[in-house]
């Protein structure tokens, strides 16, 4: 609708400042001319826009102008009372500021749309979190998001996946982006999008030095990126079902969390849990050998013939070193 159109103008003007008129158009999705049209109707009714035409021209509203937007729809008042990604604003420390902000969206709300933004924000419920994705290490985030917000440079250690020391990179951050309850880090490094999970930074320090991002490029086009790599990496993972005596199951938690993707909880019954796992290659399914008999592959056949034949290699290196001392 025309409404909702100038009514998203005027606040993207009051909170932008000059925009030019095509990045107006692509945000919401009409012609150049489209929005040319629109400008003269907020004009016409007394909102102080103007247009400067040329390279660094732009639609922007007289200096100074202000105005309390209240006019919500009662759809748009209940999706603000939706909170998305449960524990998200913990983890940046803004649980208390969204309380407060939600307060005060509630009061500015009109009235009719207050009840349906009340009772919204008491019956859904959005938590982004797997079922069962195995312990969860406390996240640090307070120097990556000062980078972020200070636009500096950071020196992280960092621990990959597999690897037992961690490694040092200098990168020049994005932003933070929350998927399915993990933080990432999305940054540069020698000009090369990248990702690094929060909870595999060891340290992370500020440098004096400004951040070098890409002209142009902002976060969504960088985790875009990044998420197309990651999605259309090809499935050449093999998926383990096992049992491990409780007795264990602590200590494996801890040991194959990233390769963890389903642990029942423990009921304290039978000597025997079963969980599932994730590698990214069969000859990873060896890394189970270093439980013994304590773990024992059900399926796929693959992995239980892929451990057979390791153990196989491993009793023969020992028989031959015995020959030899022999």
């Amino acid at each position: 609708m025309k409404s909702d159109r100038l009514l998203s103008i005027l606040l993207l003007l009051q909170t932008r400042g000059r925009v030019p008129a095509h990045e107006l158009a692509d945000r919401l999705e009409v012609s150049v001319r489209t929005i040319y049209r629109d400008i003269e109707a907020l004009s016409a009714s007394g909102v102080p826009v103007y247009a400067e035409r040329g390279r660094h021209g732009g639609i922007e509203l007289l200096a100074g102008f202000r105005t309390d937007v209240t006019g919500l729809t009662a759809d748009e008042s209940r999706a603000l009372f939706i909170l998305a990604a449960q524990g998200a604003h913990a983890a940046l420390g803004l649980d208390a500021a969204l309380g407060s902000a939600l307060r005060k969206v509630m009061a500015a709300l009109p009235a009719p749309h207050r009840p349906a933004a009340d009772v919204t924000s008491r019956r859904i419920l959005v938590d982004a979190t797997r079922w069962r994705s195995g312990p969860q290490q406390a996240v640090d985030l307070e120097v990556l998001q000062e980078a972020v917000f200070s636009d500096r440079r950071l020196k992280l250690r960092y621990r990959h996946s597999g690897e037992q020391e961690p490694r040092t990179y200098t990168v020049d951050p994005y932003g933070l982006v929350a998927k399915a309850g993990v933080w990432y880090l999305v940054a540069d490094r020698r000009g090369a999008p990248r990702l690094f999970r929060a909870d595999r930074v060891r340290s992370a320090r500020l440098l004096d030095d400004p951040v070098r991002r890409r002209t142009g490029v902002e976060l969504g086009d960088v985790w875009e990126v990044l998420r197309r790599q990651v999605e259309e990496r090809p499935e050449d993972g093999i998926d383990v079902t096992i049992r491990i005596r409780r007795e264990r199951l602590d200590m494996f938690r801890r040991m194959a969390t990233g390769q963890l993707t389903e642990l029942p909880d423990d009921d304290g019954e039978g000597d025997w849990v079963t969980a599932r796992l994730s590698y990214p290659v069969l000859r990873a399914v060896r890394q189970l050998l270093a439980f013994s008999d304590q773990v024992e592959v059900l399926d796929p056949p693959e992995a239980r013939a892929e451990l057979l034949r390791a153990v196989r290699s491993v009793t023969a290196l020992y028989q031959g070193a015995a020959r030899v001392e022999g």
